[in-house]
């Protein structure tokens, strides 16, 4: 990749290599500049250098193109999401462009060859949105600068809506005639001044949005809310004009301000509650730090962004600092927190030597690290691209609310104009009123809302578990299942092997076997020397060892006398006639200390349990789910890991297409079925199943096939999962509900002249708010430890070594 930068118009290569470095970027997302036009310079976007942070390569139809991850500002709803899509749709050179309204972002894929994203940039800019890389989206400056001017706008729209109330109250509490007509007037001449800010500048947001879909030929929710506060404020301000005009004396700008600050209330609490809900998944993907510390040739340090890191460098980060990249540890130790990857805030120890990954945070003091990988080729680059994907997936439920409420949006505004005629020839003083409040009750907010905030609250709560969902699709699917198939070896047993039994010859104990074999084992790298040395505990000084690939050690102790260990044939002996002796087991991996004169101990090794296998097993039957066990190991083993954690059916032996065969077989029996595999050669199988899950590290994050990726390999956390789906529909279902029943109540009442334009602004914003507050029960998980120790663990591991003397 070009490791240049290209600059401005009218600004110096140099200078933009100095604002790159420094944070200053010359660029439309810049901490300096105000909002964006469509003549702002887009140029920068084109720059590989940036492109690195939000743009890959991936296969396309005929060759491979670019996909792109950017942040779309200024996106309200569902329509606004339909808009941005059709005005990069109509571009040449884009092949996919998909917007997830709840979360505003855009997932591009765009032919190089045939367009520039800066000009994509531009498309959308005129279709009144702006385009940002995630990072500079989610900056702490934006995020402060838009907040202060929600709260300026529901300011002054409160600080008006209460003169205007104090100036209309008199006409509430006195009967006609009492005050005398030139006060009258004046008062509302008063609310009439009153409520020009509320329109010029309160309502910006609502009259800005309208716009914007008027001149994309689309009906977006803010159209009839923009119409219902335009209505009213002229009709009042007529009344006001020409008290005897053909519109009648009444005016509603008591209502109007009302209303409008409902509105502005309920959006901003809103935002903050949708940004609560995807906090986690924003913090995820905007952990690491903008700046490091850079070691030069001689020394000293020098300052640098994250893109002029290079894979070799040095860097120095301070505490509570992110670690930038994949890194190898320079400094004799460091405490480092992990919970982006396992879930757990506590705290683990790095030595020289040991590697640390990328958004990992440095605990204590300050650590050297040399950088092995930087961007999406490190675990959180790829952790990253899955959380991604997963935050703008259109989930079944949330495409089935757009398509609804896009023509129910059409249907308001002939419902209020119906409701208008109708009433002008009963009433004409009820009739803007009532039209008014049609507009108003009937937005369909909440009903766009209810399903995409209940799945990211709950996608951003696993998130902080350590669990990463690809598809939000899957809730749906997860909640229905009832059968849960477990792989066995790398999932319900540890990706280790331990010792299992230590059978010994007459005269020797398991301990000393184990002593002797550890001095030995201490030199080799071997799971199996591992496991001995795991075993064996404090280990006295290590022997001079010959190692011997795929057969074992040789070593001389201080003595002089010969020790192997190893396979049968390495330390010469018979396996057959070991067998027959009762000194192995014959389905079961062994291996075999020899002195000079023969057989001295044999290590059955076993798969240790994962510690809260029988936990997870035991929950999921309570919740009424059945539990299999499909490996394609031996029968024999199989049944020794199921037998213990109570699992009572079993499938052996069985290669990939065989257990596909078995998961087709389940559904076509009308069973859902949720597979959990380690990610490494069940792709058919977790493809196949209606809801699969990855564990462990290295291999589930290439895994493509999973719809979630368990980091911690917990089985707690599959059972903490299945009922987080099953809470998240139960969620949905009651959102969908109350959105579907109060529009039900709602319309009527307004179509009757009974709700009021201000009671109208208080139950759309109510409604709205309803719905974002009972997704964010979604929000919290219980604690990993609270989980695992739902019921007793099993552990092969854990457990007394099982001696035999033969």
């Amino acid at each position: 990749m070009a490791e240049k930068y290209v600059s401005s118009p009218g600004v110096s290569a140099a200078e933009s290599a100095r604002r790159a470095d420094t944070n200053d970027v010359a660029a439309p997302w810049g901490p300096h500049r105000g909002p964006l036009t469509v003549d702002d310079d887009f140029s920068v976007l084109d720059d590989p250098l940036e492109q690195r942070d939000f743009t890959q390569t991936v296969d396309g139809p005929a060759a491979p193109v670019q996909e792109s991850v950017l942040m779309v500002q200024g996106m309200y709803c569902a329509a606004c999401a339909d808009a941005v899509e059709a005005a990069l749709a109509a571009q040449p050179g884009v092949l996919e462009a998909q917007v997830h309204a709840a979360t505003r972002r855009l997932v591009l894929r765009w032919d190089p060859a045939r367009v520039r994203l800066s000009e994509l940039a531009r498309a959308v800019g005129r279709a009144g949105y702006r385009l940002l890389p995630m990072r500079h989206a989610l900056a702490v400056s934006a995020r402060v600068q838009e907040t202060r001017q929600a709260l300026w706008r529901l300011f002054v729209a409160g600080f008006c809506m209460m003169q205007v109330m104090m100036y209309t109250w008199p006409e509430y509490v006195t009967t006609p005639g009492q005050i005398p007509p030139d006060i009258v007037q004046l008062l509302r001449w008063a609310s009439w001044v009153l409520s020009l800010p509320v329109m010029l500048f309160a309502s910006g947001p609502f009259f800005t949005s309208a716009w914007r879909d008027l001149r994309q030929g689309r009906i977006g929710m803010d159209v009839p809310v923009s119409i219902g506060i335009l209505v009213t404020f002229v009709v009042s301000s007529l009344a006001t004009f020409e008290p005897g005009g053909p519109w009648g004396s009444d005016v509603w700008f008591d209502s109007l301000t009302m209303f409008v600050f409902f509105l502005l209330g309920g959006r901003y609490l809103e935002f903050r509650l949708r940004d609560r809900t995807a906090g986690a998944l924003d913090a995820l993907m905007n952990r690491l730090p903008e700046q490091v510390q850079r070691e030069r040739p001689d020394g000293t340090l020098e300052r640098v962004s994250l893109k002029r890191l290079q894979i070799g460098d040095v860097v120095r980060i301070e505490a509570g600092q992110a670690f930038p990249g994949d890194a190898t540890v320079l400094s004799d130790a460091a405490t480092v927190d992990e919970a982006l990857l396992t879930g757990e805030s506590h705290p683990v120890t790095r030595r020289q030597g040991d590697s640390v990954v990328a958004g990992s945070y440095n605990v204590a003091g300050t650590v050297r690290v040399r950088i092995d990988r930087l961007g999406r080729e490190t675990r959180f680059g790829q952790i990253v691209a899955l959380m991604e994907q997963a935050s703008t997936e259109r989930p079944r439920l949330a495409r089935l609310a757009d398509r609804v409420a896009a023509p129910f949006l059409g249907l308001v505004l002939l419902a209020a104009a119906l409701s208008a005629w109708g009433w002008w020839s009963v009433d004409p003083h009820r009739a803007v009123a009532t039209a008014v409040a049609v507009l108003i009750v009937t937005c369909p907010c909440a009903l766009s809302l209810a399903t995409p905030a209940a799945m990211l609250a709950a996608a951003g709560a696993l998130a902080q578990r350590g669990v990463l969902t690809r598809r939000l699709q899957a809730f749906e699917a997860l909640a229905a299942v009832d059968t849960v198939v477990f792989d066995k070896t790398g999932t319900l047993t540890q990706d280790r092997v331990v010792v299992h039994e230590v059978h010994t010859r007459p005269g020797w104990d398991a301990a000393r076997a184990l002593q002797v074999a550890a001095r030995m084992a201490q030199a080799s790298l071997h799971p199996v020397s591992r496991a001995i040395v795991a075993r064996a505990g404090a280990v006295e000084a290590p022997w001079v060892v010959q190692e011997s690939p795929g057969r074992g050690l040789t070593a001389r102790d201080p003595q002089g006398q010969t020790w192997r260990l190893g396979s049968a044939a390495h330390c010469g002996l018979d396996e057959r006639a070991l067998a027959a002796a009762g000194r192995s087991v014959p389905d079961m991996p062994c291996a075999y200390l020899a002195d000079e004169a023969g057989w001295v101990a044999t290590f059955v090794l076993d798969e240790g349990v994962r510690a809260d296998a029988r936990a997870a097993v035991q929950r999921l039957r309570a919740l009424g789910v059945q539990v299999w066990l499909l490996s394609g190991d031996r029968l024999g083993a199989a049944q020794r890991v199921a037998r213990p954690l109570g699992i009572e059916h079993v499938i052996a032996g069985a290669s990939p297409e065989d257990k596909l065969v078995a998961v087709q077989r389940w559904q076509a029996e009308g069973h859902r079925v949720a597979m959990v595999g380690d990610g490494m050669n069940d792709a058919p199988v977790l493809a196949r199943a209606d809801v699969s899950f990855a564990l462990g590290h290295g291999a589930p994050l290439t895994q493509t096939r999973a719809d979630f990726v368990v980091q911690s390999a917990r089985l707690s956390d599959v059972v903490a999962v299945l009922e987080h789906a099953r809470a998240t529909l139960r969620v949905v279902r009651q959102n969908l509900a109350w959105a579907a029943g109060y529009n039900a109540v709602s319309v009527p009442l307004a179509l009757l002249g009974w709700m009021p334009p201000w009671a109208a602004g208080l139950g759309m914003a109510a409604s709205s708010l309803l719905v974002i507050g009972n997704a964010m029960r979604l929000s919290r998980l219980p604690d990993a430890a609270e989980t695992a120790s739902a019921l007793p663990a099993v552990s092969a591991a854990s457990t007394p070594v099982p001696e035999s003397t033969v």
